[in-house]
């Protein structure tokens, strides 16, 4: 199985590829140099921010290699066996990366510790149900089955949303002046970028892949990947700077 491509549609997917990879890894050395502008206590949900863009840093170099692996001329080789476009790059990227997203969250809140143990406790499996749930979905190529994980994986999805917005909404009437603002903000983004993931999912979801939904897929994940992790992870640390400073810190540190 193969979709050929025309040579802006495979340029455009190189292209993005690309630009995930090195968007990664420049988050990735920002955020780390930026552990002495917050104090101690928040600096875990810098590195956590760190290994999260790493993370996908590594797995969008061993994507971009996997497309042009796969690629002979404009035609790009998707049926699963040996020397194929691998799809499963993505999700063991999303499967670490996505409980990191939410635990970096509550570890900048630095909230009680009995009640950070709890929303982990909660979310973290929540996702990664999610992210596993999804996976059968996106690699078979029979329609019903596609939309029935597609489904599956929206239950521990809205279960994330309930708790971000119920759960963690109880605790940000406690943090600094403009914080719960940026926090409620952050969600909204959380919320708008994983809203682009299902209609990448969906574009995939007609059998065999035409050369239009293979882009579509492709582009759309990688866009939600950047604002995911990247734009998600600087504003981590515009929180944990705006309570530093809040907490005594020098502002022009």
């Amino acid at each position: 199985m193969s979709v050929t491509l025309d040579s802006n549609q495979w340029n455009l997917v190189y292209n993005v590829f690309s630009f995930g990879l090195i968007s990664m890894l420049a988050c990735t050395v920002y955020t780390l140099v930026s552990q002495s502008r917050v104090l101690p206590k928040y600096r875990n949900a810098l590195v956590m921010s760190s290994m999260v863009t790493f993370i996908a840093g590594y797995h969008y170099f061993r994507i971009f290699n996997s497309f042009d692996e796969a690629s002979e001329g404009m035609v790009v080789n998707v049926s699963g066996e040996q020397g194929a476009f691998n799809e499963a790059y993505r999700y063991v990227d999303w499967l670490l990366t996505v409980p990191l997203l939410l635990v970096e969250v509550i570890a900048v809140l630095a909230l009680a510790k009995e009640v950070s143990k709890s929303l982990i406790m909660r979310l973290v499996p929540a996702s990664a149900a999610m992210i596993a749930l999804g996976y059968p979905g996106e690699i078979t190529s029979d329609k019903n089955t596609a939309i029935l994980y597609g489904v599956l994986s929206t239950i521990p999805f809205l279960y994330i949303l309930y708790v971000l917005f119920v759960e963690l909404g109880k605790s940000l009437e406690r943090q600094p002046a403009g914080v719960a603002e940026t926090i409620g903000r952050l969600r909204l983004l959380l919320i708008a970028t994983w809203g682009v993931y299902p209609v990448s999912y969906i574009l995939g979801m007609n059998g065999d892949p035409t050369a239009s939904s293979f882009v579509g897929v492709q582009v759309g994940y990688t866009i939600a990947d950047v604002l995911a992790k990247c734009v998600f992870g600087l504003t981590i640390l515009k929180i944990a700077r705006m309570k530093s400073h809040a907490e005594g810190m020098a502002a022009d540190h």
